[in-house]
């Protein structure tokens, strides 16, 4: 057993069933952001006789719970979070020279199946064990009740999350990147602005036909995504222009804008179409 209770933080409680499996090692994360939000890893190895198959099966396990978006800033903050944990267990893993193992995440992610987190989960290979077990769409969250918010409505925000080891992975600042990315876009696209209309706009006030690092930044601002201390760090801003910028001149022309910023990932193509697949078969 586990507990995380580190002065005026949050704490979580992670209960490990000792004839199940051994811990082999718990970390504590502080985000150290506003929510005061924490999160806990924790590596356990399977005993027998249900390591039968394996003699050392081992599984990481992170338990968190995410700050709830009281309001719009909030939103990147728990993407920040949950990129901090991805972040946490891909260096202890590389840091213990670990072979890869199944990964667990767990806990209460105050998001939906139609918010950033979710996909940028998806993005990263993981599955929720919920879609798994139940064809629900988004739409229909009210047959997968977790619990009611302090605000009275019903949710559907805990999550179980399971990784394949074997499973394909992009790399991680590729994924956040797109995951920003994501929401950048749709903050553009809730404007009703079209494509052109978005790169005119991140273009301020620059006669050529393309994006400026200042002009980018400017954008960011507009929308909410930097200028307080909730928002993007200056090291993520520039991982993000880096992105953008494909080859690398400095500037982002209309086509890297489309490439980058405007158009879906694969990934969240996927997620629509199973999403629209779901609520056709039901």
């Amino acid at each position: 057993m586990g507990v995380s209770e580190i002065s005026h933080v949050k704490g979580l409680l992670t209960a490990v069933h000792k004839d199940y499996f051994r811990v082999v090692n718990s970390r504590d994360l502080l985000f150290n952001d506003c929510g005061d939000r924490v999160a806990q890893l924790l590596h356990v190895e399977l005993v027998p006789p249900y390591s039968q198959y394996d003699a050392h099966q081992q599984v990481l396990i992170v338990n968190t719970h995410l700050i709830f978006p009281h309001d719009s800033t909030l939103s990147i903050v728990r993407l920040q979070q949950v990129y901090k944990i991805l972040q946490y267990v891909e260096s202890y893993q590389q840091e213990d020279n670990l072979s890869p193992m199944p990964i667990i995440l767990c806990g209460d992610w105050n998001g939906s199946k139609r918010g950033h987190v979710y996909k940028f989960l998806r993005s990263q290979g993981f599955v929720s064990s919920y879609d798994t077990a139940h064809r629900y769409t988004d739409l229909e969250s009210q047959k997968w009740v977790s619990h009611r918010n302090h605000r009275g409505n019903i949710c559907a925000v805990d999550f179980i999350w399971l990784l394949n080891p074997n499973r394909y992975r992009k790399l991680l600042n590729t994924s956040w990147s797109e995951a920003v990315f994501g929401m950048f876009r749709y903050l553009l696209r809730r404007a009703s602005l079209t494509a052109e209309d978005a790169f005119a706009v991140l273009k301020t006030d620059n006669d050529g036909d393309y994006i400026t690092f200042m002009g980018f930044c400017e954008t960011l601002r507009q929308l909410n995504l930097t200028g307080h201390c909730n928002g993007l760090t200056t090291k993520e801003i520039k991982d993000l222009w880096i992105q953008a910028d494909i080859d690398g001149n400095g500037l982002v022309d209309y086509k890297e804008f489309q490439q980058r910023i405007w158009n879906q990932t694969w990934s969240e193509q996927r997620d629509t179409e199973d999403g629209e697949a779901k609520g056709n078969q039901e």
